[in-house]
């Protein structure tokens, strides 16, 4: 049996217990394939319905859906009414960036006893409740505030990490050893002393811009994306990756990397925006192998361009679920650009400047 602390009234579920339950269910059913007689999952909170269907809605988007109203919907038909606080709703909403036409609000189910409820005829407080007034939002983020040594993304925990390592070695066909496990896979900047230099008068290479950005690799999984920093740990944020050409499927197992940099927007503000600049993996298929060349083309053609595709597909109703929206995810992404280096006096010599501004 395993216990997951949720905070208590006034606050739905934080994100690393979201994290921690959808890992454990997914642990168990792995466990259970093997067997002839599966068992099942049974999920208690005091009544059942607010933070137990929280729970379960977010386990039925990250494995299953890709709307929060259909997720509500079938919680709410197998465990009527469904969850009935205004603020979980809004949650779970939010969370996955969706802003519906309406949210339709279950009223307060008959079932709650005489027992429950105080001198004034209210429903009492309970481990499964609040108070009745939706939590208070949190504060919008303060553009200014935003820099690169933020820390982005949600706890996963321990034994995902060791796992989802596991998968990032099998994606780049490479068997660790030792200290190797701890060890950041993503590639790194080249210095251009003179010896290095001399490689590029030897063989063709391509050259970037040095952004003041953080390095960050990325998973990205069906329950979830992940950013894998320079110490090899593991957090998720809520992204969308539609896989091309194909209807509501989305991608699963695709490793890429690339940095995290902090641009300054026309008008006034800053944004986050991730720039990929390699694919190593896609749906379980490593690209490893494949010239450099032809993994920038994989990047742009299937993580970049369907992403843009299905963007402009929601805004203007064509695509289903049109209430998600692209802007609310914690940062943009693009690819980066390169351009073929042949000779060393092209870089020291600013040759490639002006097209990388």
């Amino acid at each position: 049996m395993s216990r997951i602390a949720c905070r208590g009234r006034d606050a739905v579920p934080e994100n690393e217990a979201v994290n921690t339950f959808v890992y454990e269910v997914l642990a168990f059913h792995e466990r259970q394939k093997p067997s002839r007689n599966p068992k099942y999952v049974l999920v208690h909170c005091t009544h059942g319905h607010n933070r137990t269907g929280f729970m379960i809605v977010h386990y039925l988007m990250r494995t299953q859906l890709s709307s929060v109203t259909e997720a509500l919907n079938i919680f709410a038909q197998r465990r009527p009414p469904g969850i009935y606080k205004t603020d979980y709703i809004q949650a779970l909403y939010t969370f996955y960036h969706e802003i519906p036409e309406s949210i339709t609000c279950p009223p307060t189910p008959e079932w709650k006893r005489p027992s429950d409820l105080d001198l004034n005829g209210e429903a009492k407080q309970d481990d499964d409740d609040d108070n009745g007034e939706p939590a208070p939002s949190p504060d919008p983020v303060d553009d200014k505030a935003i820099t690169n040594d933020d820390v982005l993304g949600d706890a996963v925990p321990f034994d995902q990490q060791d796992i989802l390592r596991g998968i990032c070695f099998k994606l780049l066909d490479f068997v660790p050893n030792g200290r190797a496990n701890a060890q950041f896979p993503g590639s790194h900047p080249v210095s251009l002393n003179s010896e290095n230099l001399q490689l590029l008068r030897q063989r063709y290479y391509y050259a970037t811009w040095k952004a003041d950005g953080t390095r960050y690799m990325m998973l990205i999984m069906r329950d979830g994306c992940f950013l894998i920093d320079r110490n090899f740990c593991f957090r998720r944020v809520q992204m969308r990756f539609p896989i091309r050409n194909v209807n509501d499927g989305f991608h699963n197992f695709t490793l890429i990397d690339g940095e995290m940099v902090v641009d300054a927007i026309p008008g006034g503000g800053l944004k986050r925006r991730y720039l990929a600049y390699d694919l190593m993996a896609i749906n379980f298929s490593s690209k490893v192998k494949l010239p450099f060349s032809d993994r920038w083309k994989l990047l742009e053609d299937e993580i970049i361009r369907p992403r843009i595709y299905e963007r402009k597909q929601f805004e203007t109703g064509l695509k289903g679920n049109p209430s998600y929206r692209y802007d609310l995810e914690l940062f943009s992404g693009k690819e980066k650009g390169f351009l073929a280096a042949f000779h060393g006096e092209e870089i020291t010599q600013g040759v490639y400047s002006s097209t990388f501004t």
